[in-house]
C-alpha cells in the first residue's frame, strides 16, 4: 500500500482539539487519487506507485499524457506524483483519505515554497549586518566576499543575496488533528510549504 496522497493546500485556521485547546492547523484537500502506474525494479529500475489527482479537461493534456492515463482506465488528471510502496494495489484503483491516514498520524508534507523574489543576505541568510549609527555605511551589506591572494577568487556556494523561495520544501513531524472524510479534508498541525491552492504531497512517517 502506498503511504501518501496528493492534495491541495486550502489555507490555515484555528480549531479546538479534544482537550479544548486551540490549535493552529493547515487545511488540506486530499484525494481521491488514482493509481496511474506501478513501477517495478524489472521494468523501471525501482519500485514506486504513481498517483493521479484532480480532474482536468482533455484538451489541456497532450496525447502522450492522455494515453498514459488511458492505460490505467483513468480520466484526464492534472497532477501526477510518485510514492514508495505498491503492495496490493491495481492500476486504476482509487485511494481516499481513510485508506492511508488516521487521526494522530505523523506525516510529512512537501510542496513548493512561496517565492520571495531577490533578497539580501540579512533576510535570506540571517546576517546581522553592521552598526546602524555613528556614520556607519555598512548596515545590511554582506561585507567582504574575497579570500586571500591565493586562490584570489570568490568560492562557490558563498552566502550572498539572490532569489529566495520558490523551491521544493518539506516539513516533517506534523500531526493529523482532524479528518473530514465526506469533504476529503485533512487538518494538519502547524504550517506547510506553499501558497493557498498549491499542490502538495502528504506522506505518512512510520507504519
Amino acid at each position: 500500500m502506498a503511504k501518501g496522497l496528493i492534495g491541495e493546500k486550502m489555507g490555515m485556521a484555528h480549531i479546538f482539539n479534544e482537550e479544548g485547546k486551540m490549535v493552529t492547523v493547515t487545511i488540506l484537500r486530499v484525494g481521491p487519487c488514482f493509481v496511474s502506474q506501478l513501477k517495478t525494479s524489472a521494468t523501471d529500475g525501482y519500485e514506486a506507485t504513481q498517483l493521479a489527482f484532480e480532474d482536468a479537461k482533455e484538451k489541456n493534456l497532450s496525447k502522450a499524457e492522455l494515453g498514459h492515463l488511458k492505460k490505467a482506465s483513468i480520466a484526464a488528471k492534472q497532477h501526477l506524483a510518485e510514492f514508495s510502496g505498491f503492495e496490493g494495489l491495481a492500476l486504476g484503483a482509487e485511494l481516499k483519505i481513510s485508506d492511508i491516514f488516521a487521526l494522530n498520524d505523523t506525516i510529512k508534507v512537501s510542496g513548493t515554497s512561496k517565492g520571495k523574489g531577490t533578497q539580501g543576505v540579512v533576510k535570506r541568510h540571517g546576517f546581522a549586518g553592521g552598526p546602524k549609527g555613528h556614520g556607519s555605511r555598512f548596515q545590511r551589506h554582506p561585507g567582504s566576499i574575497g579570500s586571500n591572494t591565493t586562490p584570489g577568487r570568490v568560492f562557490k556556494g558563498l552566502k550572498m543575496g539572490g532569489r529566495m523561495g520558490n523551491a521544493q520544501s518539506t516539513v516533517r513531524n506534523l500531526k493529523v488533528v482532524k479528518i473530514d472524510i465526506e469533504s476529503n479534508l485533512v487538518f494538519v498541525s502547524g504550517s506547510v510549504p506553499g501558497r493557498d491552492r498549491s499542490i502538495v504531497t502528504i506522506e505518512k512517517i512510520g507504519n
